[in-house]
């Protein structure tokens, strides 16, 4: 017989694993599995922390017997004969960093690998979420919309910004008057008359200067 189990992430929806393991497949097998998949630490203590369909702590397995035996020893049909439907899988129990394991059931068809296999996945590794990454289906509802979406809303107010810019500067040329021609040649006229009245002579080009 062969099973389904899902590894998921608390609170996180854009990440899983999905694992096929067959029912004599042991739990250190599935570590192996998982650990090389998702590039978990090979240095650090592991283990199974199982519970059952209400939520109770059943049985904690490690690599060495904690009292209800050592993962290398249980098998996939031990933890469905035991009644374990989920685990807490930690792969640094230092740090305290783990995932969650849920049984999903037994597949339908024999998967075409021999098992363990990873059957379908979404996401980077848990170290990603770690470091800060946040998938698209963890980011806030008003931060939830496709680039083409965003270019698109973009450009629209670009386009608004530049409509509106036009629009102040038709408004401002019709305060500026045109300037009265008539009025710059008196001007003119009165400077010239300025001058001669302040005892300065006016050369139109045609005097003799050479002295």
């Amino acid at each position: 017989m062969v099973y389904s189990f899902k590894v998921s992430l608390t609170g996180i929806k854009g990440f899983y694993r999905v694992y096929h393991l067959s029912s004599d497949n042991t739990l250190y097998t599935f570590h192996k599995q998982m650990r090389a998949d998702m590039e978990f630490p090979q240095d650090q203590l592991i283990l199974f922390k199982a519970f059952d369909a209400s939520g109770a702590v059943v049985a904690r397995y490690g690599l060495f017997d904690l009292g209800n035996g050592a993962v290398d020893d249980i098998t996939v049909a031990d933890v469905v004969k035991k009644g374990i439907k989920s685990f807490v899988y930690f792969y640094d129990v230092t740090n305290k960093k783990s995932v969650n394991i849920t049984l999903e059931g037994p597949v339908q068809e024999t998967p075409a690998k021999s098992c363990p296999v990873l059957a379908d996945s979404k996401g980077p590794n848990p170290i990603e979420f770690e470091n800060g990454y946040i998938a698209f289906e963890d980011l806030p509802d008003d931060q939830r919309h496709l680039p083409s979406e965003s270019d698109k809303n973009r450009s629209k107010k670009s386009l608004e910004a530049l409509l509106s810019a036009l629009k102040d500067e038709d408004d401002g040329d019709d305060d500026i008057q045109p300037e009265d021609e008539d009025e710059e040649d008196d001007d003119d006229e009165t400077e010239s008359i300025r001058d001669d009245e302040d005892g300065m002579e006016i050369f139109d080009g045609s005097e003799d200067l050479t002295l």
